[in-house]
């Protein structure tokens, strides 16, 4: 098996994706309680800023800023997962590795990361998370999918609140070259 180098930037702001083990699963849209409870459970245990999240039935795609002095998040991955899974039985098709290891088998072992290094990547994985349930085929316009920060992002819009400024979130703010 490769071995994967995590970035370790103290205070970084990374985009996620985590999958359940089972892609046809609706686990994570039928027990969003289950997880809206494990993910405080995380937030309240191991800081840390969710700038934007989608939930689809079978993964997340979220962006996280971390605190300043601290690069782990995947202990806090590690705690999210195990804390929504304590709340369900183990599914019927583990494998014998995963009951060795005394694990139930709900999430795939592993997540995607990336370190997010300018405005304009953070705007593109942005995108990529509001845009994510229009990609899977689960509705025709993003704001009809009901699990997703795009409503808080449209409600500050329509409120007039100004926008976050990237530089609170230690990101570059260099625009993109023009094409």
């Amino acid at each position: 098996m490769g071995h994967q180098i995590r970035s370790k930037t103290p205070g970084g702001t990374f985009f996620f994706t985590a999958r359940l083990a089972d892609a046809r699963s609706t686990l994570l849209t039928d027990e969003i309680e289950l997880l809206r409870h494990a993910m405080r459970d995380t937030v309240n245990r191991y800081p840390f800023t969710i700038d934007d999240i989608v939930v689809l039935p079978a993964a997340i795609h979220t962006i996280w800023t971390l605190p300043e002095t601290d690069a782990d998040f995947s202990t806090r991955w590690s705690f999210l997962k195990a804390r929504f899974s304590r709340g369900l039985p183990a599914p019927d098709t583990r494998r014998a590795t995963e009951m060795l290891r005394k694990e139930k088998g709900i999430w795939q072992r592993r997540f995607w990361e990336h370190r997010i290094r300018s405005a304009h990547d953070l705007l593109l994985h942005r995108k990529l998370i509001h845009t994510a349930p229009v990609e899977a085929g689960l509705v025709t316009r993003a704001s009809d999918w009901s699990w997703t920060s795009l409503h808080r992002d449209l409600a500050m819009a329509h409120s007039r609140a100004p926008a976050p400024k990237f530089s609170t979130m230690r990101l570059k703010t260099v625009a993109p070259e023009s094409v």
